[in-house]
């Protein structure tokens, strides 16, 4: 990038501080040419979601050379979810800028990382969350990836699309996914989707785990670290049905 984009970058940085920021370089009319876009998130401070109506217009200007975003307060590093989200984009270049209080007071940019997809896939256990990148669906569709060389599609799907009044995510996608609804007393096999109901306004399944065998789930809860936990108590009461892969149904 050169001089006159970077500075762009990091004065669109320091106006969103302490929100975190993002932004497209685009090659317009052969020019590099930084395009800032609003952050959607409902929590600003730690993610950004792009605005697509911002990505589809800096994408009718031209080629995207580069995501951008900065790290407000922290350093310029790909988190797990950067790294995860990367590998979706389709986009060879991320671009990350820390934005942190300096020695006078003041606000100011610190540092650069750029970095692109390679093939990464965030650990099962312990990964930080972020949701539509890191999260209960998402855990679902790496294990699958990691454990049975299964591609299972993925879904847009809004932060708390449970308390929307309308959406019925698990339900309206599992067919489509290869799986069928063994009911809720199955008795259950590794690999099983559990699929479960947890403070959701819609009244629908809203959080899934694996059952992995011998009594115990893995499972990431909102706003959690990923983790296996044992399969009963509460879990086993949110319980609401058992999703099967259709390729391991006996």
């Amino acid at each position: 990038m050169n001089e006159e984009t970077k500075k762009a970058i990091a004065d669109h940085a320091l106006a969103e501080y302490p929100r975190e920021s993002c932004g497209l370089v685009v090659a317009h009319d052969g020019v590099e040419r930084y395009v800032p876009c609003r952050n959607l998130s409902a929590a600003p401070g730690e993610h950004f979601v792009m605005s697509p109506e911002d990505y589809a217009l800096a994408e009718d200007m031209g080629p995207i050379l580069a995501v951008v975003h900065s790290h407000p307060g922290a350093p310029a590093r790909p988190s797990m979810a950067d790294k995860a989200i990367a590998e979706k984009s389709g986009i060879d270049k991320w671009v990350i800028i820390s934005i942190g209080i300096q020695h006078d007071g003041s606000v100011g940019a610190e540092d650069w990382c750029d970095f692109g997809p390679s093939g990464y896939i965030a650990p099962l256990i312990g990964r930080e969350w972020s949701h539509g990148t890191l999260d209960c669906y998402s855990i679902v569709r790496d294990w699958y990836k990691l454990e049975r060389g299964i591609d299972l599609p993925d879904f847009e799907r809004d932060d708390l699309w449970w308390e929307d009044g309308k959406s019925n995510l698990y339900m309206e996608h599992f067919a489509e996914a290869g799986f069928i609804d063994v009911g809720q007393d199955a008795e259950l096999q590794p690999g099983d989707v559990l699929l479960m109901q947890i403070r959701s306004k819609n009244d629908v399944p809203n959080h899934a785990g694996i059952y992995l065998g011998d009594n115990v789930m893995l499972h990431h809860m909102h706003g959690r670290l990923s983790g296996r936990t044992v399969w009963g108590g509460m879990w086993a009461h949110a319980l609401r049905t058992v999703l099967r892969y259709k390729e391991t149904q006996s």
